[in-house]
């Protein structure tokens, strides 16, 4: 139970990161009364096909015939069940996936059978859609156990008299409008009782909750939000706009959520970085975009602000961290290998022309086309909206290259990259971002696109995830990061625990960041300062790691961690020879008489660890540990790595 208790203060903490800008872009910018002049009126919005002639017209014929033969097999499965035993696993337990498996699979059975009866209009699938529809109307909650901490009754199963509102309840709603959207029509020649329904459980669990906007962190005006406003924004949009008849409701309801959205633009710095990494910015940033599309859609172009600086900005993060192929900066519980939605960027980039952005969604398109039909748990509309851009993508070369320099001043991330292959990003920060690690100092290294030196990343979401003993959890601690252990002590969190005079320096010799971690680290450390200095050396072509650091004492034992899934070889003194998954070797360079160098393997047994098994094309992660010989009140070290 303390779990379910924790998660509500948690979230809020996680999502203590930078300063909070009141420029309020959409609310500034448009008016409640604008709103009610702009929008189309329900009757007349058509933002996707609803017959065969439409379908037809906007789809490929593979693409129609996957959405059918999806259908078909959606019919053919006996529907999951979902119990009050699935719910209470995760204050059991702390399993968060039996019910989430479970609920998402409900939800994509019904996008497919409705998206199938829409197209092929034969009455096939509506009995199944009926099913579903009222299935899910039945559940008490749409959302997940894992976030009932809103609730006021904390008792392992939702509070029908106490509705709250969290991602995939938005997700719920959404898919439900969408529904009504497409087979309205045929479900109330079933009964006209269904689209009541539907009605009736979307405001009662969502639309009416929502406006106890007090209530959920996710929505302050005054402290910094995360991925979850704009991923529920942008489906409480949608769901209002298709299932409200009330045209000033309908007006006045999607005003308010694009100034509740206000205030994920608001937590944003200038350059628009996303201090939760790229995996997450298609949950934040992305779900931004989806946003705007739908009320640039829904208003006829007139709700339009795709020119804003930092709308501009916020879309460029996510090529400026890409690393190659596959691969993305995973600071904090990013993942490290993601599968950019090509259809999407491409049509953002075309929205805010941003022909970089264009040109990545080109290539990712290219380089993962099983993105295009793939019916995944969430942002529905992004989905129904790229599988009627695939007709649209014109043929033409492709020109995208992974970027060079980028520094995201306001979340202190530097990404740089060498002519002989070598990549490297480094941060400074605080020890309260979104979904934070304790990794002030943290860097990783790339070299021809292949991970060297790394940031080990997240495990599996389980109920110690987000609750008070998350830094148990050996991927969210300093120790099994790239990061100095001084008197056996790590890092700690809050906002608190941060670097200080943090400085970027960006030319044609150099891209480096130096900052003070020691405010980082427990007090019990006797750190004074620890100037760290990590530098891509344009001209060698090395990364050169510089720690100065003064200590209140003579320490017990300073250590230095690199952590890695190369092959290592320890063989010969000051050098420590990795060797990548393709063969390649590079070396990590120190000074043979001031280190001992050991290693471990961290454990994958448990729940939390499971990815690991897996995460980095099944190759395990390794923690090299050097270990001082030398130990003195202050020093100075140099670590370099090298290709060989």
């Amino acid at each position: 139970m303390k779990n379910i208790l924790t998660i509500a203060l948690l979230i809020g903490l996680f999502t203590a990161n930078a300063q909070v800008n009141q420029r309020n872009i959409l609310a500034n910018k448009y008016t409640a009364n604008a709103y009610k002049q702009a929008l189309v009126p329900k009757n007349q919005w058509r933002p996707y096909p609803r017959t065969p002639d439409e379908w037809k017209a906007a789809l490929t014929d593979s693409l129609i015939q996957g959405l059918i033969n999806a259908g078909e097999a959606a019919e053919k499965k006996e529907m999951p069940q979902l119990s009050a035993s699935l719910l209470m696993e995760y204050v059991r337990s702390g399993d968060r996936e039996k019910h989430s498996k479970i609920s998402y699979a409900r939800r994509v059975n019904l996008i497919d059978l409705a998206l199938a009866e829409s197209i092929e209009n034969k009455g096939r699938f509506t009995e199944a859609i009926m099913n579903y529809v009222w299935a899910i109307c039945e559940e008490t909650y749409w959302g997940v156990p894992a976030h009932l901490g809103v609730q006021k009754a904390r008792s392992g199963l939702p509070d029908a008299e106490d509705p709250t509102v969290d991602l995939f309840g938005a997700e719920t709603a959404a898919v439900l409008a969408l529904t009504d959207y497409f087979v309205g029509d045929k479900l109330d020649k079933i009964s006209p009782l269904l689209r009541k329904r539907i009605y009736s459980e979307t405001s009662k669990k969502i639309f009416e909750p929502i406006r106890e906007v007090s209530r959920y962190g996710y929505l302050s005006r005054t402290n910094p939000v995360n991925n979850w406003n704009p991923w529920i924004v942008s489906n409480l949009l949608v769901a209002d706009l298709l299932l409200e008849t009330d045209e000033t409701k309908r007006a006045t309801n999607a005003h308010t959520y694009s100034v509740l959205m206000d205030a994920y633009l608001n937590s944003l710095g200038d350059d628009g970085g996303c201090d939760e990494g790229p995996s997450y910015w298609f949950a934040a940033g992305a779900c931004v975009f989806d946003a705007l599309e739908t009320l640039q859609s829904a208003s006829n172009g007139k709700i339009d602000i795709y020119n804003e600086p930092l709308i501009k900005n916020m879309a460029s993060y996510v090529y400026k961290t890409h690393i190659a192929d596959d691969y993305f900066v995973n600071f904090a519980d990013a993942d490290p290998k993601l599968r950019p939605d090509g259809l999407m960027l491409y049509r953002f980039g075309r929205a805010i022309n941003d022909n970089t952005l264009v040109q990545f969604g080109l290539w990712a398109n290219q380089r993962f086309p099983s993105t295009v039909s793939s019916n995944n748990s969430f942002h529905r509309m992004r989905r129904i909206a790229n599988l009627l851009t695939v007709a649209k993508i014109p043929a033409m070369p492709v020109t995208y290259q992974p970027g060079g320099d980028a520094w995201f001043v306001d979340i202190q991330v530097l990404t740089t990259r060498s002519a002989n292959g070598l990549y490297l990003a480094t941060h400074a920060g605080h020890n309260a971002e979104s979904h934070n690690h304790n990794d002030v100092g943290d860097f990783l290294i790339y070299s021809e696109g292949e991970p060297v030196i790394i940031d080990a990343g997240r495990g599996n979401y389980t109920a110690r995830t987000f609750s008070s003993k998350r830094y148990e959890l050996w991927f969210t601690q300093s120790q099994y990061h790239n990061l100095p252990i001084v008197n056996g002590k790590g890092q700690l969190a809050g906002k608190a625990f941060e670097g200080i005079n943090v400085k970027s320096s960006v030319n044609d010799k150099e891209a480096s960041l130096s900052m003070d971690i020691a405010p980082a680290y427990d007090k019990t450390a006797g750190i004074k300062n620890w100037n760290r200095i990590v530098k891509l050396n344009k001209v060698k072509n090395v990364v050169e790691i510089t720690d100065d650091y003064v200590l209140t004492e003579k320490p017990d034992s300073i250590e230095q961690v690199f952590m890695t899934i190369c092959d290592i070889d320890t063989t010969t003194p000051g050098k420590i020879v990795l060797t990548t998954p393709k063969g390649k070797q590079l070396s990590v360079n120190y000074a043979a008489k001031n280190w001992a160098v050991s290693t471990d393997l961290p454990s994958t047994e448990g729940m939390e660890y499971n990815s690991f098994k897996t995460k980095w094309d099944s190759r395990p992660v390794r923690r090299i540990i050097l270990t001082s010989k030398l130990l003195s009140d202050k020093g100075k070290h140099i670590f370099t790595v090298v290709k060989n």
